[in-house]
């Protein structure tokens, strides 16, 4: 027996809806662009940026602010000192703590001064700036390769209406879970990057279900209007598309509440992208596809 959330012959009128979708998401992409001109681009990690995480684990209860104000007039004073699990702490700084003696005046000596060494530091990664920005264009590189081979895919799988719509459902997507994470001022690192990656493999077949379903309606019924076939193609996946999004959705939520602040770089785009991602696949690339259509007719008539 399949489950079913959403009874079959189900009819909400999405086409009619489409206008206020596009308002919506034009909203969305605004607040999310000017949120991310507002804090100067976009809040690198030191993968990005370059600099040092240090972890240390303390014997004791302590608090950030203490280990901050042990830290005053180090080269850490303006690191970002944050909770990782029970008693140990991250400390980021965008300082290169290569050498090991920069590192004992920095770190242990101070700490040793504020807490008679009880605390041991279990790990130091370094990233060099060169390497940082390296990775960011490799970063860019990466995501706009897998929106132009999805749209080779989709072009050569079904027409390149429907490719146009998929891609631009999500560039859409990922514009507006980059704007997310701006307005959270979240920290953009590897682990956001993991996630705008499976964000846009998550969307894309999710739009790939709903584009084929309407693929298949217009061969059946080659008369009807294309609007009144989206729409029926839009409530025969809607079960389907529901109860996949909702299974994810209620994964990555559980990882964010109980994942800790390590694992909130990873689930919290995650959050928003599963929710936009099911959102785009409906209104953004069958908007799309529709308005293709309808440009057409007026292309034939103007020929």
């Amino acid at each position: 027996m399949s489950m079913e959330l959403i009874k079959p012959g189900v009819n909400i009128d999405f086409v009619g809806k489409m206008k206020y979708a596009v308002i919506f998401s034009s909203i969305l992409i605004i607040i999310g662009i000017g949120s991310i001109i507002y804090h100067g681009g976009l809040n690198p990690g030191i993968d990005f940026a370059g600099g040092s995480i240090i972890q240390v684990k303390f014997s004791k209860n302590i608090s950030a602010d203490q280990i901050r104000a042990a830290l005053k007039s180090t080269k850490l004073e303006n690191s970002t000192i944050q909770q990782f699990g029970v008693h140990e702490f991250l400390i980021r700084t965008h300082e290169s703590f290569s050498d090991q003696k920069m590192l004992a005046a920095n770190v242990e000596q101070p700490l040793s001064t504020a807490f008679n060494k009880d605390f041991e530091i279990r790990r130091v990664e370094v990233v060099g700036s060169k390497v940082g920005s390296d990775f960011t264009r490799k970063a860019i590189i990466a995501v706009i390769l897998s929106w132009l081979a999805m749209l080779i895919y989709v072009g050569w799988r079904f027409e390149f209406r429907y490719a146009v719509g998929g891609i631009l459902a999500l560039v859409h997507d990922v514009i507006i879970t980059m704007g997310a994470v701006s307005i959270m001022n979240m920290e953009f690192t590897i682990a956001t990057l993991a996630s705008l990656i499976f964000i846009i493999g998550f969307s894309i077949n999710d739009t790939i279900v709903t584009l084929d379903r309407i693929r298949e309606n217009v061969k059946l019924n080659p008369k009807q209007k294309l609007g009144d076939l989206i729409n029926l193609s839009i409530n025969q996946t809607l079960s389907r598309t529901v109860l996949t999004s909702l299974t994810v959705f209620l994964t990555v939520l559980a990882l964010y509440i109980f994942g800790g602040a390590v694992i909130h770089d990873l689930a919290f785009p995650m959050l928003v992208g599963v929710v936009i991602g099911t959102y785009s696949s409906i209104y953004i690339a069958c908007t799309i596809v529709l308005t293709f259509e309808k440009m057409k007719p007026s292309i034939m008539k103007r020929k």
